[in-house]
């Protein structure tokens, strides 16, 4: 971590301290200590052989935005040391994100095991976008890791699941899933967007990759797209199993990315066989607006956690609610899973901001609650500072026949809520009204 107060080379730092300087040093020719936006394409080499070496990836430095800028580069850096990672890739969006972690290392003919709770975009992604390209996706419910173990094939490339699932807040035993995932050669990849790297480190658990969607907790504010992936630099790319990574790459050079590059090849390989040539890459200027979020993280996270809680068990004692899920009550088969994977904020394990619930009329009494919101938003988004309100089955798992619903945990009185860092008395005040209009 670059320029930050010092008082000795062993001291380690803490999370806000990291979520502020990580990556960052004031501009060597300008003196400005926010990071300048590098708004540009493309980048001057000394001379020919600067330019070689470069394109031979034998020395670091930008050569075209597509592939480096040093404004992403600090994002990179930052959250890579937030998860305490090895090394980052910034993406356009958490798609995208998703998208470049997973064909850096997946070809046609490779298959996935995966949580059936994931969020919709993803399981589209996966088994319609994956499969036109000949990978396959199994999706298996995570309760239980052995329902991945007897899903795993010969062919089996990758394990996927979610820190907190969306829109179910299902909590996955991430340690006990990565041990069935490294028994069988392969590395775990988990979506870390709902919890972000203030309430949980999926690497510390045994996850080998890490992905997120920057455009939700880590942004903040509802403004910017983004994406991150996160290595962790400890899986054994030469197990026999990942051939692209060991033997000469056809995209780029003949490059070994494993060999040259060792514990951050991965997220080399991303980088180069990937994002370059996709072009899924994140502005300057977006790298830079996530970086004014990724300073507030650890702020935001706390008031998320305290908020949602304090609506849980709100709704919980609500008469017109039928149900409510949220990891941070006592009464949820999350809640013991919750305590050990996340960061405490007051004593309660940080469950983050989502939670669902069901109103008595079910449907369409749903509905009406939205409808019957003053200042919460209805809108496809999470992780916002504001707090955010929407009925999943008819919007973002609309695309989900029954059977994928139901597997997803998507029932028809769904209503999932993204609680934001408004004061808590409106929060309840808005909540509490659009119930009795709903139910009237």
């Amino acid at each position: 971590m670059a320029h930050t107060p010092s008082s000795g080379t062993d001291h380690a730092y803490g999370f806000g301290t990291r979520a502020i300087h990580a990556g960052a040093q004031p501009d060597p020719v300008t003196g400005a200590r926010a990071t300048p936006i590098h708004q540009t394409t493309s980048f001057v080499f000394d001379d020919a052989e600067h330019a070689s070496s470069l394109f031979n990836l034998q020395t670091f430095g930008n050569v075209y935005s597509r592939i480096s800028n040093p404004t992403v580069a600090v994002l990179e850096e930052r959250i890579a040391n937030l998860e305490g990672g090895r090394a980052a890739l910034a993406c356009a969006s958490g798609m995208a994100a998703q998208m470049a972690a997973l064909l850096a290392i997946l070809k046609t003919g490779d298959h996935i095991v995966a949580a059936s709770t994931l969020y919709g975009g993803t399981v589209g992604q996966l088994g319609v976008g994956f499969s036109r390209l000949g990978i396959e996706t199994t999706c298996v419910d995570p309760a239980d890791p052995e329902n991945f173990a007897r899903a795993m094939r010969p062919n089996t490339r990758a394990v996927y699941g979610e820190t907190i699932g969306n829109p179910l807040v299902n909590v996955l035993d991430i340690a006990a899933i990565a041990e069935v995932a490294h028994a069988h050669g392969v590395p775990l990849v988990i979506d870390n967007t709902v919890a972000s790297p203030y309430l949980c480190n999926p690497l510390q658990f045994g996850a080998d990759i890490v992905v997120h969607s920057a455009t939700k907790y880590i942004g903040g504010h509802g403004t910017t797209m983004g994406g991150v992936v996160v290595e962790g630099g400890k899986f054994p790319w030469d197990n026999g199993k990942f051939p692209e990574m060991v033997e000469p790459s056809r995209a780029y050079h003949g490059v070994k990315f494993y060999e040259t590059f060792g514990d951050f090849g991965y997220t080399m390989k991303a980088r180069m066989e990937v994002n370059r040539t996709f072009g899924g890459v994140l502005s300057p200027l977006n790298a830079w607006l996530l970086l004014q979020g990724a300073e507030t993280l650890h702020l935001r996270m706390r008031e998320h956690c305290r908020n949602a809680l304090q609506v849980a068990q709100f709704l919980q004692g609500h008469p017109k609610v039928r149900w409510v899920n949220y990891p941070g009550l006592p009464g949820s088969p999350h809640h013991a899973l919750a305590h050990k994977q996340f960061r405490a904020v007051d004593g309660a394990p940080g469950a983050s901001g989502i939670l669902t619930f069901g109103i008595e009329g079910g449907a369409a009494a749903g509905e009406k609650f939205i409808d019957a919101c003053e200042f919460l938003s209805h809108l496809a988004n999470i992780g916002d500072a504001k707090t955010l309100v929407i009925h999943p089955a008819s919007t973002t798992h609309r695309q989900l026949n029954d059977e994928e619903l139901a597997r997803a945990g998507v029932s028809a009185d769904m209503v999932r809520l993204s609680v934001g860092v408004e004061d808590i008395d409106d929060i309840l005040w808005d909540i509490d009204q659009a119930l009795a209009r709903a139910t009237a």
